[in-house]
């Protein structure tokens, strides 16, 4: 059970899911294979959806990009996304190939020229995201607020307007910052203003340590006030790890069911390798999507106050022991630890 109230914002249509309104917050990342490279891409997307990927963007830098639309949809089963910069053309293309999204940024393509991509995207019946940057905004929106949070807002805001006034309402809407505190204002203020669907994310958070930090704060912060439909983790990594940690920030605040691991921090009366073991563990947790917390622990000590845990595994002497909310079930060889542990986390769901 969550104590964050969300807030409700209209519900958008994207592929064969839905964003918005009381569905779930969405996952997504980014590929970084060259998108004209199907195969490859393919792959990665593939990769991507056994981790639990719900939504995925590909980079379209040129015209042959964005005709491995179609092919690259025929192979794989979430949400394919189109981002796009500068050249509407691109945009365009993407549209007639079958594309379920698109995503702008009002801070490099023309008026005239976003009025052509949102009369084609209402005729194909695909939504847009508007996707806005501290780095990218239009100079006169920087010219009287700056680069700060209010010109962010504004610029969406502006961009919405114009969207409007073309009858085109199926819209999705990120503000994003590397700066965390910039960021969440940006979105807050946003989010008093429109009911459209946020995308959520901290832009060139940083690689896996700094950006899982910066990402897990800023998104935390706004998903804990209610505020975020779909989330990506922008991680100077591989793409799944974005997912991984995605789905953690989700499940840790209550707001998808899945496994949760509990590890101590080890000290001297370790009676295993906590580190190792639990690393492992929760590489073998990511596909249970049901709610269960599984413990890792150095020693008995611990699992007196593990009385919250589900299930989980303890150093002992020459052995393990595996128990449930504190009490022990059964002894084991520090070798088969794992394997019990998974063996009672099954009958456990």
């Amino acid at each position: 059970m969550t104590l964050i109230k969300r807030k409700k914002t209209k519900e958008i249509r994207l592929g064969q899911i839905k964003l918005g309104g009381n569905n779930p917050i969405r996952v997504q990342s980014m590929c970084n294979t060259e998108t004209k490279n199907v195969s490859a891409t393919v792959e990665q997307i593939h990769k991507l959806e056994e981790v639990g990927c719900e939504i995925v963007r590909i980079a379209i830098p040129d015209i042959e990009s964005a005709k491995s639309v179609k092919n690259i949809k025929k192979q794989i089963n979430i949400p394919l996304v189109a981002d796009i910069h500068y050249d509407y053309k691109l945009a365009l293309e993407c549209l007639r190939q079958g594309i379920d999204k698109i995503r702008i940024n009002p801070g490099n393509i023309p008026k005239d020229k976003l009025k052509i991509i949102v009369k084609e995207a209402k005729n194909a019946g695909i939504p847009i995201r508007i996707g806005v940057n501290i780095g990218s905004l239009p100079k006169n929106i920087v010219k009287k607020f700056g680069y700060t949070s209010r010109a962010m807002v504004e610029s969406a805001l502006k961009t919405i307007k114009l969207f409007e006034s073309l009858d085109f309402y199926d819209i999705i809407v990120s503000l994003k910052s590397s700066d965390i505190l910039q960021t969440i204002e940006a979105n807050i203020l946003f989010s008093e203003r429109s009911n459209y669907p946020i995308h959520l994310g901290i832009t060139e958070a940083g690689t896996v340590r700094n950006g899982t930090i910066k990402s897990s704060i800023g998104i935390g912060y706004l998903l804990l006030n209610g505020i975020g439909n779909t989330i990506r983790v922008s991680l100077t990594a591989e793409p799944t790890e974005e997912v991984s940690v995605g789905y953690s920030v989700l499940r840790l605040l209550g707001l998808r069911k899945g496994a949760i691991l509990i590890s101590c921090p080890t000290c001297g009366r370790a009676k295993i390798d906590v580190i190792k073991i639990a690393n492992e563990v929760e590489k073998r947790l990511v596909k249970i999507e049901k709610p269960i917390k599984v413990g890792v622990l150095g020693c008995f000590v611990n699992v007196e106050e593990a009385k919250v845990v589900d299930v989980g595994i303890a150093g002992a002497g020459e052995y393990g022991i595996l128990f449930r909310k504190g009490e022990i079930v059964k002894k084991a060889k520090k070798s088969e630890l794992i394997k019990e542990l998974f063996k009672e986390i099954n009958r456990v769901i």
